[in-house]
């Protein structure tokens, strides 16, 4: 009994030095074996925004205050991540400055081509006034200049699935700037300086519209468009740049159709398009595309309009 309670001390012994080295497999966390995508992982879906170059239509500043307005409107608009620019909105469209010359019935007329290249609204506008006033102190080498620079922008945005304006307004961006000047200061000088003035002036007036896009843009039902079909592959023209993701449902629906007044002759708006069935995403493809399988229904045709289910 002794050799048998001394002579097995040792094995125990052992057998516990062996098992503490042995490597220690360790469970991973729940969170980190089956990770759940939340909501906040999927990606909001971008509706497509047909930006117009503005156009100036006053004597000051030339084209370059217009490609300023246009393009502090495309950079403020960007961070909101809430749109995604075509960039052949201008060969589809036009400029502003056409548009406004043909009294937007261009716009009405080429609203149908907009669909077809998924552009959900159009926003065009123009600088209508600008201008900038200077004092100066009457006496003095050194004297005090006061600056004050006003501009008035217009912005329209047309939504193009229900075919009208959505609104229109104008803001302005006045602002004032205080400096001294030497008297002897050069005329070149002096135009830079105020040219710098209308930009910033301008950029006060686009950044006032932001807000409004957005949130006129939120109450829009996004669409896009059949573009190809393929044996059982159907393709659309939006993909993972527009926000869709793998495992989206889309309705797949006619297009509506123009209802009038029949008093007045004026358009109200369009009807409701029929739904024809389901498609599901299942891959991408190029720039910005999505390839879908049939989910329900059928008789899909190219043209056909896709929204989220």
């Amino acid at each position: 009994m002794l050799f048998l309670r001394y002579g097995l001390f040792p094995i125990l012994t052992l057998s516990f030095i062996t098992s503490s080295c042995a490597p220690i497999t360790r469970r991973k966390p729940i969170s980190q074996a089956s990770k759940v995508r939340t909501v906040s992982e999927f990606s909001p879906i971008k509706k497509k925004i047909a930006l117009l170059p503005f156009y100036n239509e006053t004597p000051m500043g030339g084209d370059d205050l217009a490609i300023t307005a246009t393009e502090e409107f495309r950079r403020e608009i960007s961070k909101s991540r809430e749109f995604l620019f075509d960039p052949e909105a201008e060969n589809i469209f036009g400029s502003s400055k056409e548009i406004y010359a043909g009294g937007g019935v261009k716009l009405a007329q080429l609203s149908r081509k907009a669909k077809m290249s998924g552009v959900n609204i159009v926003v065009f506008g123009r600088i209508k006034e600008a201008r900038v006033r200077q004092k100066s102190d009457e006496i003095g080498f050194v004297r005090k200049v006061k600056s004050l620079a006003e501009s008035y922008v217009e912005i329209k945005v047309f939504d193009v699935l229900s075919n009208k304006e959505l609104f229109s307004e104008t803001v302005d961006g006045n602002i004032s700037d205080d400096n001294l000047r030497f008297y002897q200061v050069e005329t070149e000088d002096n135009l830079s300086y105020r040219q710098e003035l209308l930009r910033y002036s301008v950029k006060v007036a686009v950044r006032k519209f932001v807000p409004r896009v957005i949130k006129v843009g939120a109450r829009l039902d996004w669409m896009g468009r059949v573009a190809k079909i393929i044996g059982t592959r159907i393709y659309i023209n939006a993909g993972r740049s527009s926000g869709l993701n793998l495992g989206d449902i889309l309705k797949v629906i006619t297009e509506g159709q123009d209802i009038y007044d029949p008093e007045t002759g004026a358009m109200i708006g369009m009807s409701q398009g029929e739904v024809k069935g389901t498609l599901e995403v299942v891959d991408y493809f190029g720039p910005d595309g999505a390839v879908c399988n049939l989910h329900s229904g059928g008789s899909v045709t190219e043209g056909d309009f896709v929204q989220l289910y």
